[in-house]
């Protein structure tokens, strides 16, 4: 096997191990929490929806990348690039609208309650979590309904102009006008998030700043606050990391709209780059979240002490 490829394969390896594992002990987390304490916190909410949206991602896209790298070819039929490709490009977008809207939700709940709306507006953030929820679904749905429309299995000989190949499926987009206006649709919506995320991140930042001065202060806060406090700085990382990821996906995309022919090489990176938020965000989770941790330590504790029990037995 070639080393390129050979390298390749084990990057691309690593990242789907890897962030499968992740996103998996977040949803695990999630469950043992929402079991233990029959409700969850609005941002507790978005996280879980994001590890489950990520974890998605890692199976429709990382996945069926690394088998083509390790030489399984021909694995999908048009159905099936339809349906795998639809999922993956909706669970793409609900990775960055969900960021948006973690973002959005923390800056409010952070916020001091200056006024009549806001102070309506942050006692009704966990009736809203839901509605946002099947709104997000639906825009995405609708929006990236065209990679179904679009979605056939590799065919041999070369690939058509305006025709994305992602190595195990093709998205063939026909002509100029449908690949271009496709790529200026999902890119507005991106920027539209992203914008959100950043300007609540900005707002939040502002925050915490006043926050530490006034800790400085008076050395004496709430427990609560400061759980806020940290579940924002959480936020702020998360925001911080997709922007960095996001920035280079984009660089990419915005280069890949400008050729007819894609070469292999740059929708590698692309995936690889776009899917690196999916990898590294649920271990940024586990790090920064104390309900995540101390959720696994006491699984941990569980498990082993079930495993010492089994061996008294014998």
């Amino acid at each position: 096997m070639d080393l390129c490829i050979t390298i390749k394969g084990v990057s691309f390896l690593l990242q789907t191990g890897l962030g499968i594992l992740g996103n998996t002990s977040v949803l695990m987390a999630y469950t043992h929490i929402a079991y233990v304490e029959s409700r969850l916190q609005p941002v507790d909410k978005i996280l879980a929806h994001l590890a489950f949206s990520n974890l998605l991602q890692m199976l429709t896209r990382s996945v069926p990348q690394t088998m083509v790298i390790f030489g399984l070819h021909n694995m999908l039929d048009d159905s099936g690039c339809k349906v795998v490709i639809y999922t993956y490009r909706i669970h793409r977008a609900l990775s960055i609208c969900l960021t948006g809207m973690l973002s959005f939700f923390q800056a409010v709940t952070i916020a001091p309650s200056v006024g009549p709306l806001l102070t309506k507006l942050k006692s009704r953030l966990s009736q809203l979590v839901m509605p946002t929820f099947i709104g997000l679904w639906l825009l995405n749905m609708i929006i990236c309904i065209t990679f179904a429309f679009f979605s056939i299995s590799p065919r041999n000989g070369t690939v058509p102009a305006f025709t994305l190949n992602l190595s195990f499926c093709h998205i063939d987009f026909h002509d100029s006008l449908t690949y271009v206006v496709n790529g200026a649709i999902i890119s507005i919506r991106d920027f539209a998030f992203v914008s959100v995320m950043l300007a609540s991140s900005g707002y939040i930042l502002i925050l915490l700043h006043k926050h530490s001065r006034q800790v400085r202060s008076i050395r004496r806060t709430q427990q609560g606050t400061s759980m806020e406090m940290q579940a924002a700085k959480t936020v702020v990382m998360l925001v911080v990391l997709y922007s960095v990821f996001f920035g280079i996906d984009n660089v990419i995309w915005i280069y890949m709209l400008t050729v007819a022919q894609v070469p292999s090489v740059v929708v590698d990176l692309r995936t690889f780059f776009s899917t690196c938020y999916a990898t590294f965000s649920p271990f940024l989770m586990i790090s920064t979240n104390k309900k995540i941790k101390e959720r696994m330590v006491c699984a941990a504790g569980e498990q082993a002490a079930e495993d010492s029990e089994k061996q008294n037995t014998k």
